[in-house]
């Protein structure tokens, strides 16, 4: 319950910006495509002034009726002119201000991806990628959606700006009590524009969750048919939809006052303008024209505030989703590099000197941690769950921020590396790998795209002679599904491995998967990994028996401290944690254990 609702109080990296913050970024991305800006803008220029001379000449007609002047019909013809080139440069306004938009939107959103991939892990374990996508696609959409509509509102300003020149030129006492009713509307909008702002950002933040939940919903819906829990994720999913429905019952709620509101000052104005105004007629200071000219200029000038206001729900909706977006493409790293050295090519000595390491909910995982891995060297890590046997992965692969002590490569502060060139020296296999929508051949060369097919068939052919190949009916062509899904676990595996064996590393992870591997496909594992064992510094955090063996040195962990260290024999001689973890996890999987469970098995039968 607390993480449906949780969503609602934002993510610990959102920030709260001014408006006027906000509007120089968005000014940041107009300054970019500055041909199209002009020529929107002089688009906006002709329209606003076409729209104020339509009233102006309307008044004109109006004086030359009472007069039965010969000059309306000029006045016809010049207003029929001004519509049409209103109509033309409309078209135009509209149709660079739309391409300028989609260019925003799409930089804007290519922004939010690009820091979206920038940010470590630890950023995605504090948050959900629901959030996160939520904020690269609707909330992108809808500020997109919001800047045409606000074209539209400048596009009316800019015609209040040039009427109100005119309205002076007829009567500067009937402009001045224009002006005077102004105070009502704008506060009035003020007050709209601080509640509007709240109920449209707990509105987005709402939306995300329900993104959220969809996506963690059908990601995981194998494992809700599995437990025949359709149900109760059909009732999550009902629990946040009536949340983001309650939101935004509130979010009407607030702007249903603002047609009313206006509408009932928009009367009081328009009220005060036909009295002043008729005396004026009366005393002969202006026309009926002129008079009707400001009793139009009420609406005119009215209109775009009441329009401001109505539609101010989508504004604040836009500024708040800018907010959301510029505060993902401004959140911050835990991991900060001191220097950007580039890395060649590396020994793969790895050094711990002296390092503590604790995640975000504050446990000390390593603490005070020294360890010197040589180059070359295989190194396995064994040790009961959370002795921190991953932390020291990810602490390599600089997945996450340690907080004291040192870690070196090649004698090299791993803080000082470049982490895009550094990181292209390692090979990583996590426990549970991951495949993208593709072939096999498309997943293997995707650490290094310039491998030929060639290349990736040679490497694929020299683990196990290939053999593996022959269970999938395609051969390297083969299309394992969204995420592997049409592959077994060892198989998805395999491929991560020769992935790995592509990339050719200075240093190989791999945190083997638990789950349990026909002997045939265990045996083409093995074969991968003793390929890449012999080429490069290996880090292995072991769950196969297989594994173990092949390291030069086992290091066995509790509670983020080493507390033996050698090779099996000399661990299992030694008589301590490791022979108790060797007993309990690794033993059955020995092919002594398997035989004498056989004769066991056979006199029992017997």
């Amino acid at each position: 319950m607390a993480a449906v609702f949780g969503g609602l109080q934002g993510d610990s990296y959102d920030r709260q910006y001014t408006d006027v913050y906000l509007f120089k970024r968005i000014g940041d991305y107009l300054s970019q495509h500055k041909r199209l800006v002009f020529l929107a803008l002089l688009g906006f220029l002709v329209v606003g002034a076409s729209r104020a001379v339509r009233p102006v000449i309307i008044s004109a007609a109006v004086d030359e009726l009472v007069k039965f002047s010969d000059v309306l019909g000029f006045l016809f013809v010049m207003l029929a002119a001004v519509a049409f080139s209103e109509y033309i440069c409309n078209y135009g306004r509209r149709r660079f201000t739309v391409d300028v938009i989609g260019k925003i939107v799409a930089e804007m959103r290519k922004d939010a991806f690009a820091a979206a991939i920038d940010r470590d892990l630890a950023f995605y374990d504090r948050h959900k990628t629901g959030t996160v996508v939520s904020r690269i696609t609707s909330d992108t959409q809808e500020f997109g959606d919001v800047m045409l509509l606000g074209s539209e509102v400048i596009s009316q300003f800019l015609s209040v700006l040039i009427l109100f020149l005119a309205l002076l030129t007829y009567s500067v006492e009937l402009t001045i009590v224009l002006l005077l009713t102004m105070p009502m509307v704008v506060i009035a909008s003020l007050l709209f524009r601080h509640l509007a702002r709240i109920v449209t950002r707990q509105g987005a933040r709402a939306m995300a969750v329900v993104n959220d939940n969809i996506q963690e919903s059908v990601t995981g819906i194998s494992v809700a048919k599995n437990f025949r829990q359709e149900q109760m994720i059909y009732s999550e999913f009902t629990l946040v939809n009536n949340l983001s429905y309650g939101i935004n019952l509130r979010k009407g709620f607030v702007m249903s006052l603002v047609f009313p509101t206006l509408g009932l000052l928009s009367a009081i104005a328009l009220s005060i303008i036909v009295w002043v105004g008729a005396d004026s007629v009366i005393g002969g200071a202006i026309t009926a024209g002129a008079w009707f000219l400001f009793i139009q200029g009420v609406d005119r000038f009215w209109f775009p505030f009441m329009n401001l206001a109505s539609f101010w729900s989508q504004f604040q909706q836009g500024l708040s989703a800018a907010e959301r977006i510029f505060a993902l493409i401004d959140a911050e790293n835990t991991v900060l590099q001191v220097d950007n050295l580039d890395v060649g090519e590396l020994d793969g000595t790895i050094e711990f000197d002296n390092v503590t390491f604790a995640y975000d909910r504050g446990e000390t995982v390593l603490k005070d941690f020294d360890l010197e891995i040589k180059p070359g060297e295989n190194i396995a890590f064994v040790g009961h769950t959370g002795a921190g046997k991953s932390s020291i992965a990810k602490l390599i692969t600089r997945y996450y921020e340690f907080q004291k002590g040192a870690i070196r490569i090649d004698g090299l502060d791993i803080r000082a590396l470049n982490l895009n060139s550094y990181r292209s020296k390692l090979g990583i296999v996590p426990q549970q790998p991951f495949l993208f929508s593709g072939t096999v051949l498309e997943n293997i060369r995707y650490s290094n795209p310039n491998a030929t097919p060639e290349d990736i068939s040679a490497i694929a052919l020299s683990v196990g002679n290939g053999e593996w190949l022959d269970s999938m009916p395609e051969g390297l062509d083969t299309d394992v599904g969204e995420r592997g899904a049409r592959l077994s676990m060892g198989q998805r595996q395999l491929v991560s491995l020769l992935r790995v064996l592509v990339q050719k590393p200075s240093i190989f992870i791999l945190d083997e998967a638990t789950a349990s591997i026909d002997p045939f496909t265990e045996s083409q594992i093995q074969d991968a990994i003793d390929l890449i064992l012999s080429r490069s510094t290996s880090i292995l955090i072991a769950h196969r028996l297989s594994t173990v063996r092949s390291a030069d040195r086992i290091i066995v962990l509790r509670d983020g401290e080493i507390i033996e260290t050698g090779d099996h024999e000399d661990l299992i001689e030694l008589g301590g944690h490791y022979a108790d973890l060797y007993n309990t996890y690794f033993r059955h999987q020995s092919l002594d254990y398997v035989e004498t469970a056989k004769e066991m098995f056979a006199k029992a039968g017997g």
